[in-house]
């Protein structure tokens, strides 16, 4: 027997993989976005399809408003995690990279750079620049007006554009860089590990008090390169160490016993590491285990 979906469930279906990035790129928590997904549903389920002209719009608007309440939350909460909040990393199909936008937007140095926004300005952000909604729909989803919201966009562009990666870095690059640095792990090299950080590399690592991890940030491509060194060269472990898309660009899964015991990111800035980060919080390791759907 044929088995038919309703209308509600069909335009559900079929924008959820939108609806989860919009409410990822807001949150920075791939757990929360489900949550938001949830209550999205909930709240779809009692509107009346005969008065929406544009289902997308209307799901995104949901989406957004319910983002923002759970990202007032988030704020709270983050203010007593113990040492550096990284986003919940994501395993990503390869082929998100091909959307240059779509990998730039979901990528750990980006999250990071919309952390720094107002709930608001990230939301007007988000829905703007990387979902290029027009200025009325936003204005919708975060109740302002359309001039308000163009003020908004204007000031979050000019600010995540100051704080974004500096050079567009070509999948061959990213795949050089991160077998390179995979090399220089396996084999020892300090040098090599040398040679394709920048001079400013910054790492930050989330244990979340659960897992050992650093309590605030090490900068300098000399510390890094040690400070890698030191706890990868000679831990004396069975670790593996994999290559990944992670957040729709280059990363590593680090497993010990077969086990996944951290995820690490990376920021390229002309061709070299400018920021390497590294998630050990087991709390956020459960979405490296199968790839995410994302989509604009």
């Amino acid at each position: 027997m044929r088995m038919t979906t309703d209308p509600a469930t069909a335009s559900f279906v079929q924008h959820r993989n939108l609806l989860f990035t919009v409410a990822y790129e807001m949150l920075g928590s791939a757990t929360d976005a489900e949550d938001v997904l949830q209550e999205t549903w909930l709240r779809w389920t009692t509107v009346d399809l005969e008065t929406v002209r544009d289902r997308r719009a209307f799901l995104v608007r949901i989406v957004t408003r319910k983002a923002l309440d759970r990202l007032r939350v988030l704020g709270r909460r983050k203010e007593s995690y113990v040492g550096p909040w990284l986003p919940e990393p994501l395993l990503t199909a390869p082929d998100v990279a091909e959307d240059v936008e779509l990998a730039d937007s979901v990528s750990m140095a980006m999250l990071l750079v919309m952390e720094t926004l107002t709930p608001t300005e990230r939301a007007v952000f988000v829905l703007r620049e990387v979902f290029d909604l027009d200025y009325d729909e936003i204005a919708e989803a975060v109740d302002k007006t359309p001039a308000a919201v163009r003020q908004i966009a204007h000031r979050a562009r000019n600010h995540v554009a100051a704080r974004r990666p500096r050079g567009a870095v070509s999948r061959a690059e990213s795949r050089a860089v991160l077998e390179a640095f995979q090399n220089a792990v396996e084999t020892g090299d300090l040098q090599k590990l040398l040679d394709i950080m920048a001079p400013d590399v910054v790492t930050l690592s989330d244990g979340g008090g659960v897992r050992h991890a650093l309590l605030r940030p090490v900068a300098g491509a000399e510390k890094v390169a040690r400070l890698v060194a030191a706890r990868w060269f000679s831990s004396g472990l069975p670790r593996s160490v994999a290559p990944a898309h992670v957040n729709g660009g280059p990363g590593l899964l680090v497993r010990i016993g077969g086990e996944v015991d951290s995820v690490v990111a990376f920021r390229l800035d002309d061709g070299r590491i400018s920021g390497l980060y590294v998630v050990r919080n087991p709390e956020k390791l459960a979405w490296v285990e199968r790839e995410t759907p994302v989509s604009r």
